[in-house]
């Protein structure tokens, strides 16, 4: 009896987050699966068109030009951001004076929201009158300034903003895993003559190993999941230069004033299609993570 009413009990705590998950997670994954087979612009009647949208997506050369920058994006991403997080762990792990404030001065960005961040980094790198082009027109580091929301600078701009925005939290991480290694370890290597660097590449990347992993993982999916400072920095632009694959599909659902996306009304169906085999790129990356990160696990 009691089995029972503890059972009850615990069912009726599970409840409201099933059925949120049910509401916002599983239902509208069900509404993209049968839009994917459908022409439906939001409005009217639904028409059942078979695989029309797989066809249109693989003539589609936005959509592929969108999967390019997506990996550009994401790659200048990680290499930026992951070494860079690590090496700020590993200097924020010492015992230097200040370090609290320190590790909530880069944790902050984290907390930001993406919109605001990606609006205080527009006046920033705003070609004609951002702060960055009048320090550089100011000390004649530069006679005009530099376009940096331009086709050259453009997708250069947002990575940088990311990885600024991405920095903090897996430096929160990597500080976690850092602060699990036995500082004994570092003691009986020292008194067998290790340097710091030593160290650092015998002692503390294996024992990190895992966190490593989870944080790159974390990194993968972000990155290629990422479009919202791009929206407001670049909406994808110039000619679509930092329109990443997610900020396509966002256009297709919510087609925005002055977009490079290929049609300016909503695209329910075609967007339905373009969501699943966006999921599915990204599945892909994460199951050859998945498997690489094994495979050298069984090589360990």
């Amino acid at each position: 009896m009691n089995r029972t009413k503890n059972a009850a009990f615990a069912y009726s705590y599970l409840l409201p987050s099933a059925i949120l998950t049910i509401v916002l997670g599983i239902y509208p994954i069900a509404w993209a699966f049968r839009y994917m087979f459908y022409n439906y612009k939001g409005y009217g009647t639904a028409r059942f068109i078979g695989l029309d949208n797989f066809s249109r997506i693989l003539q589609d050369a936005q959509f592929w030009d969108s999967v390019v920058n997506t990996f550009v994006y994401a790659g200048g991403k990680l290499l930026l951001s992951i070494p860079l997080s690590l090496l700020l762990a590993a200097v924020l792990n010492r015992k230097i004076r200040g370090r609290q404030l320190l590790r909530a001065v880069f944790f902050m960005p984290t907390i930001i929201s993406t919109a605001v961040m990606a609006v205080v980094f527009f006046t920033i790198f705003n070609s004609y009158n951002g702060i960055l082009n009048q320090f550089l027109i100011k000390f004649n580091l530069s006679s005009s300034g530099i376009d940096w929301l331009g086709p050259k600078y453009a997708m250069l701009t947002v990575i940088l903003v990311a990885v600024w925005g991405a920095v903090g939290n897996y430096m929160l991480l990597f500080l976690a895993g850092l602060q699990n290694i036995p500082e004994d370890v570092y003691e009986s290597s020292a008194l067998d003559g290790a340097n710091k660097i030593q160290q650092f590449r015998f002692i503390t990347l294996p024992m990190l190993g895992p966190v490593l992993q989870m944080v790159i993982m974390l990194a993968i999916i972000n990155a290629l999941k990422g479009y919202e400072s791009i929206m407001v920095l670049t909406e994808g632009g110039p000619a679509g230069k930092t329109e990443v694959m997610f900020l396509y599909l966002y256009k297709l659902f919510f087609p925005v004033g002055g977009s490079s996306a290929a049609t300016q009304v909503q695209e329910f169906g075609y967007g339905s299609a373009v969501a699943f085999v966006s999921a599915l790129i990204v599945g892909m990356i994460s199951v050859v993570y998945f498997y690489a990160s094994r495979r050298m696990n069984r090589m360990d």
